[in-house]
């Protein structure tokens, strides 16, 4: 496993920093222009650090052979400004010209001129704007990028070298990334923000937050202050936000809601709704897949926007698929055919993974399963493309478990647990994929943002090997990917002052730059259709055009579990009654009778 990879799963290492962009101070002179700085990869990033080097050298050797060489102060400054942009450390006036080479009073001459040209740009640290710090322009960065290509070139064709590969590489250097449709990197904004003490954040400890955890250096210099993220596992984090619910005082300005707790969340008072402290159309709520927009409002208002659009899919081998002659398995009955043929204990290999764990775990895999046979939870009116989630503050909902299409889905799962490994009945989240991307299982169900488990491990076997899939359906249903995921949401006990600052922040980490960037460190979740249709993005992992479809087609789907305010308890309870159903200490049908009593309790009904 690689230390990228390492570190997104374990937290235990920092990812290496990708460059931010800065945006242009509206009090600098930029003619009106808008300006967007050219995206840099951190392939792109590490090659333009290698040849700044070689070209530092270079000029050192020039300056120490000839006496009557001098310093260039503008290839000096400018080159001090992009090493640092490259590398996201502040740059000073003072440093800057210190770095020039010549005089002071020449170099502040210089620093003018090149300010007046527009390739420095400066960004006030404080409201009064009396200190600032200086970034390179986006023509500046975009003119480092094509004398980077061209000089990779001209060593090549000069002293040997793959031309081929030279022009190859160029892409990285300029071409798409300037030329193209590619997203543009966060840009810092004109104004820090004001917030005594950082920004800070309560998170799930996932792949997706854990690659925003790292990348915490860059943030902290778009937004301008400092960022302070806890993380919680996903019952810990229920808990912890409902706690803080209670304090006369948020200890957190953001907060990652599940999706599921948006009504519960927004109806005991828990989130501010985001109409009241933002104009919602600044976050282009187009971009966004359209079930995880819906899912994030009540009552329709919104309450959070979406961090993490992450279905959850059916994950296969292709290449044991392929070599066994079987199609990708768009039903039930094909998954469990499947499932037979590649269940083989004796070797180590078993069919297929889930959520059995006890609780919360198996609530979330039943549930989704019941939407495979075309059952929802609760009485919910049938509408195109599957079941009407958008109103559901409505006093007349009740409990569907103990129906048909449930009954149908409790035995499909205990037919799963015969061709699943030995330890199902413990496996929830991260355990279901850890064997899948060991080579162990040929089949999971498994969120998309647990893909870094065998995307990023080029020695796990299902690596460049695994197919996605939206649920398979059973007789009765359609191909379906539940929605599952995060948004970010502010406290309703956010003091006011904060309130603004916090939504500044929310919309700089829920942007489509932001979001790309998270998927270049290694995140598999993309909730704007923006991002999964970058050509960079597109490139790294098939994930993206594969949920990027099944949205297009209406297969992304948030009804499979519904919002409403009790649900995380019902959710439990489903886990429960069908965890003793797969112990064998009830059946089908009483497992079902207990939980839709259980769940009318819950509902008070």
């Amino acid at each position: 496993m690689t230390p990228t990879t390492k570190s997104i799963l374990d937290n235990s290492e920092a990812v290496a920093p990708a460059p931010v962009t800065r945006q242009r101070n509206p009090n600098t002179n930029n003619g009106g222009r808008e300006r967007k700085d050219p995206p840099i990869s951190m392939r792109a990033r590490d090659e333009i650090l290698e040849i700044m080097n070689f070209l530092e050298d270079f000029e050192l050797e020039v300056e120490t052979a000839l006496d009557l060489a001098t310093p260039d102060p503008y290839y000096k400054m400018a080159t001090c400004l992009i090493r640092n942009h490259l590398e996201a450390k502040p740059v000073t006036p003072s440093s800057l010209t210190a770095a020039a080479g010549v005089p002071y009073a020449t170099a502040v001459r210089r620093l003018n001129e090149m300010q007046q040209a527009g390739i420095i740009e400066q960004r006030p640290r404080t409201r009064t704007g009396k200190s600032f710090t200086l970034h390179p322009s986006a023509e500046l960065i975009e003119q480092w990028l094509q004398m980077c290509g061209r000089i990779k070139r001209l060593a090549a064709k000069s002293f040997g070298g793959d031309v081929r590969e030279t022009k190859t590489r160029d892409y990285y250097f300029g071409g798409s990334y300037i030329y193209g449709q590619s997203i543009q990197p966060p840009q810092v904004l004109p104004e820090p923000l004001s917030l005594p003490g950082g920004l800070r954040i309560l998170v799930h400890g996932d792949p997706t937050f854990m690659v925003m955890d790292a990348l915490k250096r860059q943030f902290e210099q778009v937004i301008g202050v400092s960022i302070h993220q806890r993380a919680f596992s996903i019952d810990r984090l229920h808990e912890e936000a409902l706690r803080n619910a209670q304090r006369k005082t948020s200890r957190y300005d953001i907060i990652a809601v599940d999706l599921p707790w948006i009504g519960e969340f927004a109806t005991q008072g828990v989130l501010l709704p985001l109409d009241d402290v933002m104009d919602v159309d600044r976050l282009d709520p187009g971009d966004f897949h359209t079930a995880g927009w819906r899912a994030a409002h009540w009552a329709g208002r919104p309450y959070g926007v979406p961090a993490q659009t992450t279905p959850e899919l059916l994950f296969y081998r292709r290449d044991l698929f392929a070599e066994a002659g079987f199609e990708p398995p768009t039903t039930t009955e094909a998954v469990l055919r499947a499932a037979e043929k590649f269940h083989d204990p004796a070797q180590g290999r078993y069919g297929i993974a889930w959520n059995a764990a006890r609780g919360t775990a198996l609530g979330h895999q039943f549930m989704m399963t019941c939407a495979d046979f075309g059952q929802p939870l609760l009485n919910l009116e049938e509408i195109a493309g599957g079941y009407d989630a958008d109103h559901l503050d409505r006093a007349d909902l009740h409990p569907t478990i103990d129906s048909d299409g449930a009954l149908e889905a409790a035995e499909y799962l205990l037919a799963l647990a015969r061709f699943s490994p030995p330890d199902i009945l413990s496996m929830s989240w991260y355990e279901r994929v850890r064997p899948y991307a060991a080579g162990k299982i040929a089949m999971a169900y498994g969120y998309t943002l647990l893909a870094p488990y065998f995307e990023l491990d080029p020695s796990s076997p299902a690596y460049g090997q695994t197919g996605y899939l939206p649920h398979p359906a059973g007789p009765r249903g359609t191909p379906v990917a539940p929605v599952g995921g995060y948004v970010l949401g502010i406290p309703s006990n956010l003091p006011e002052e904060r309130c603004a600052d916090a939504a500044e922040a929310l919309i700089a980490f829920t942007s489509p730059e932001a979001q790309k960037l998270y998927v270049q460190n290694g995140s598999r979740t993309a909730p704007r259709y923006s991002v999964g249709a970058d050509p960079e993005v597109s490139r790294l992992s098939p994930i993206f055009e594969a949920v990027d479809g099944m949205s297009w087609r209406d297969e992304l789907q948030f009804w499979p579990r519904p919002p409403i305010p009790q649900i995380s308890d019902i959710i439990k309870i489903c886990g429960e009654e069908m965890h003793d159903m797969l112990r064998g200490i009830i059946g089908p049908r009483e497992a079902l009778k207990k939980a839709q009593a259980r769940a009318e309790e819950a509902m008070k009904i």
